[in-house]
């Protein structure tokens, strides 16, 4: 299935200096798909005649004549910046002109804009934001991670909703096992909000596993981990910081000496594996779930290939009808609770 993408230019710390080139990269690996570029159009120009690149049918250009910055209000970009590359780039996926957008740009201002423009799918109160995160045995998607700081139980429910059939949808896993992330496994543990939300979880269809902790994220042991938005970032952040500083100390001690030098050539193949199973740039790309389109929110100072990542992620969640599966979920859901709650079943 090939699919369109609306790729917001201007977004991000380095703007078209990255993301022109990542699209570029892109549509050499995946020459089918179509990558529509939105922004100031003589600056793309620019940047495409830099690169030796010229549009064609599969490489449009799609004009906008503003940019939101990176540290503009939410509600200053959606009121004061309707023409932006990134609104414009959330335009097209309602219009249906493209299957996702894909931005680097403010993430306040862009999930502002991209709830006001296409709502969210019935049945979901809020839209949540999903990544994947590195574990022993592969990776793990977990959400929220910074969308909303204030959750109800029906909330994290909605989530699991939702992370599941993502899961689902791009690993291929019928009934991906759901961690609900708490300050002990046992069932006393947590706050009266996460234990009405396991008590939801485990009366729900979903492949409910309990209650995990902090290191079970890392160890692998369930394919999405839910919670709410401030837990989720700062657990995020905490992982990033983690990851920095493994490789700044490892560089540090590899270069204290001739010996240490030595034996880190001989370690390069090791090291270099190691980086890799690491590397954020792999894992470059939150999903804004709950919306009725598809929309990918990159990390503002991801380099090229971080960025191109992102944009797989979007083919990705396009091409496995991601949007699709999780209306269909979520409906079936609150049929089901209607159904009890009418005493049905």
């Amino acid at each position: 299935m090939d699919v369109t993408l609306a790729i917001d230019a201007m977004g991000g710390d380095h703007g078209i200096t990255v993301t022109v080139p990542a699209a570029i990269e892109y549509l050499e690996q995946y020459p089918h798909d179509t990558i529509v570029l939105v922004g100031i159009p003589d600056a793309i120009e620019s940047e495409l005649r830099d690169l030796g690149v010229s549009t064609s049918a599969h490489l449009r250009i799609h004009s906008a004549t503003q940019v939101v910055t990176m540290d503009e209000q939410p509600q200053s970009a959606l009121r004061g910046k309707k023409d932006s590359s990134m609104r414009v780039s959330i335009n097209l996926v309602k219009n249906g002109e493209a299957a996702a957008c894909v931005s680097a740009g403010n993430t306040g201002a862009l999930m502002a804009t991209a709830r006001y423009v296409l709502k969210t799918i019935p049945g979901i109160d809020r839209p949540a934001i999903a990544s994947y995160l590195p574990t022993k045995n592969g990776k793990v998607c977990m959400l929220d991670l910074g969308a909303n700081t204030d959750c109800t139980a029906e909330h994290l429910l909605q989530f699991a909703l939702m992370g599941s059939t993502l899961v689902s949808a791009l690993e291929h896993k019928p009934n991906p096992t759901v961690g609900l992330l708490n300050i002990g496994s046992e069932d006393i543990k947590g706050n009266e909000v996460v234990k009405q939300a396991a008590e939801l979880l485990r009366a729900s269809d979903l492949n409910f596993y309990g209650n995990v902790e902090g290191d079970d994220i890392f160890k692998g042991k369930t394919d999405l981990v839910v919670c709410d938005g401030f837990v989720g970032n700062v657990a995020l952040k905490t992982a990033e910081g983690v990851v920095h500083m493994m490789t700044g100390l490892l560089k540090e001690e590899f270069t204290r000496n001739g010996f240490t030098k030595l034996t880190a050539l001989i370690a390069r193949p090791v090291l270099r594996a190691f980086k890799n199973r690491l590397d954020p740039r792999s894992y470059n790309g939150a999903s804004f779930l709950g919306l009725k389109g598809i929309v990918v929110k990159s990390h503002g100072s991801a380099d090229i290939f971080g960025f191109k990542c992102a944009i797989e992620k979007a083919a990705e969640e396009a091409r496995g009808g991601m949007l699709q599966h999780i209306c269909v979920h979520v409906e079936k859901w609150h049929e089901q609770r209607q159904k009890t709650a009418q005493g049905e079943v």
